[in-house]
């Protein structure tokens, strides 16, 4: 009787040496818990941001879509990643067909793509256009071709030209921040060359060359480009109209160079950050100063170029476009047909102009220098399969491998000779006195 006070008393005591250790394991699983819930609650609202950011912009910055393209392909070791080109086409009213066919031509998934068509054309072709990029980027499954939603009226000659391709720069600079050069082409362009050919000239290039016509000669032009003034009533209509000449003329400016020439380029990402955001006034400087120039296009980029110290010992004093012009020069360039045929390819550029819609001689381009069947993309190294139609890039392969024609030996021999050393520094922003 005496043992059972002690029995029970030594079972308090194994009670309470177990409660102890029983306590602590369940407090800290509830720290657990909590933890696990906050966690949660946390990553859910993260995601939930994430959604709101992808909806409330055009573009998603929280993911890079791009990582694959910088990537090393297991087939090419040991050659440099191909660089990515943006590519801005635009055209005008009737312009639809050409720019879909010219699309098709210079597609590559490396690339970006985006085209805006004037405002001045009809609903009609602007929602075909919209359905024929929509169908187009579901069959290829990259989604690299956009086009622009809200369209910019152009003014032939006026200042509205060079805001449409600062915009259409904008939009690619923040679509993507994997792209090396930016390429302006009209829908009277078209390639002499395939994409894998001019992708696999500019991956042995140094990425900070800006290809671009240019000279402070004006000649002729300083008379009835420079110190003419005009007004583009794009700038402020809604309708096209003629630009307004103003019975004053003005002089040559003082504070900077006057640089002209091609309207059509090939830039620098670099470079178009710059034009767009710049950390330097003379961008919007002499955007104000251009809105009054005549033909803006063809000194706006030049002239910024050419006076800025960071840029003006990138410049190759090429476009890398074959363009024929009367002597003396007219307003347009003479129309390309088959009897330019070997002239053009000779020449080695990448791109020629201008063209008529569906002119013969661009299905011998087609046929002959890129490869291209009707109504399909030019084939390149990233095509794996034909289907029954015919389709040569049915199959979608590894973009990051070039396949390149005899095409980039004649566009390597055209870069060669303007690197070369008695052409390249000699050509570079080279300032003429009067």
């Amino acid at each position: 009787m005496k043992k059972k006070p002690y029995l029970l008393f030594g079972c308090a005591l194994l009670e309470r040496k177990w409660m102890r250790p029983f306590v602590i394991t369940i407090a800290a699983c509830l720290l657990l818990i909590l933890a696990a819930i906050i966690n949660l609650a946390s990553s859910s609202s993260s995601a939930s941001s994430t959604i709101y950011s992808s909806l409330s912009s055009d573009v998603d910055t929280s993911a890079d879509p791009d990582d694959i393209f910088a990537k090393q392909s297991s087939l090419s070791i040991g050659m440099p990643i191909p660089p990515r080109f943006a590519y801005l086409i635009s055209g005008a009213k009737g312009d639809l067909n050409s720019m879909k066919r010219l699309l098709l031509a210079v597609y590559h998934p490396r690339n970006h793509y985006l085209l805006h068509l004037d405002l001045e054309a009809p609903a009609r072709e602007r929602v075909e256009l919209a359905n024929f990029v929509q169908q187009f980027c579901t069959y290829q499954q990259d989604g690299n071709v956009h086009v622009v939603g809200k369209a910019n009226l152009i003014t032939y000659k006026g200042s509205t030209m060079i805001a449409s391709t600062l915009h259409g720069a904008a939009i690619l600079l923040r679509y993507s921040k994997h792209w090396d050069w930016f390429i302006n082409l009209s829908a009277t362009d078209y390639p002499l060359v395939t994409q894998d050919d001019l992708l696999h000239v500019f991956s042995f290039l140094p990425k900070d060359l800006n290809f671009i016509e240019h000279t402070s000669n004006l000649g002729w032009r300083e008379f009835q480009r420079a110190k003419p003034l005009i007004i583009d009533p794009g700038l402020f209509m809604n309708k096209k109209a003629d630009v307004f000449w103003i019975t004053q003329r003005r002089p040559l400016p003082k504070a900077f160079k006057l640089f002209i020439g091609s309207a059509w380029m090939i830039l620098t990402r670099n470079f178009m950050e710059y034009c767009v955001v710049g950390w330097d006034n003379l961008p919007r400087t002499l955007l104000m100063y251009y809105a009054n120039f005549v033909s803006s296009p063809e000194g706006y980029f030049h002239t910024v170029l050419c006076n800025t110290r960071e840029f003006r010992n990138t410049t190759v004093n090429d476009d890398l476009h074959y363009v024929l012009w009367d002597s003396p020069p007219k307003q347009h360039p003479i129309t390309l047909r088959a009897e330019h045929f070997d002239n053009m390819t000779a020449s080695g550029a990448a791109f020629a102009r201008k063209f008529k819609a569906d002119d013969p001689v661009l299905d011998r381009i087609d046929k002959e220098l890129l490869g291209r069947k009707k109504d399909h993309v030019t084939p390149g190294g990233w095509c794996i399969g034909t289907n029954l139609w015919g389709d040569p890039c049915a199959g979608i392969g590894d973009p990051n491998i070039l396949r390149p024609g005899v095409g980039y030996k004649r566009l390597e021999a055209l870069v060669r000779r303007q690197l070369s050393a008695e052409v390249f520094r000699s050509k570079q922003c080279a300032v003429y006195e009067d």
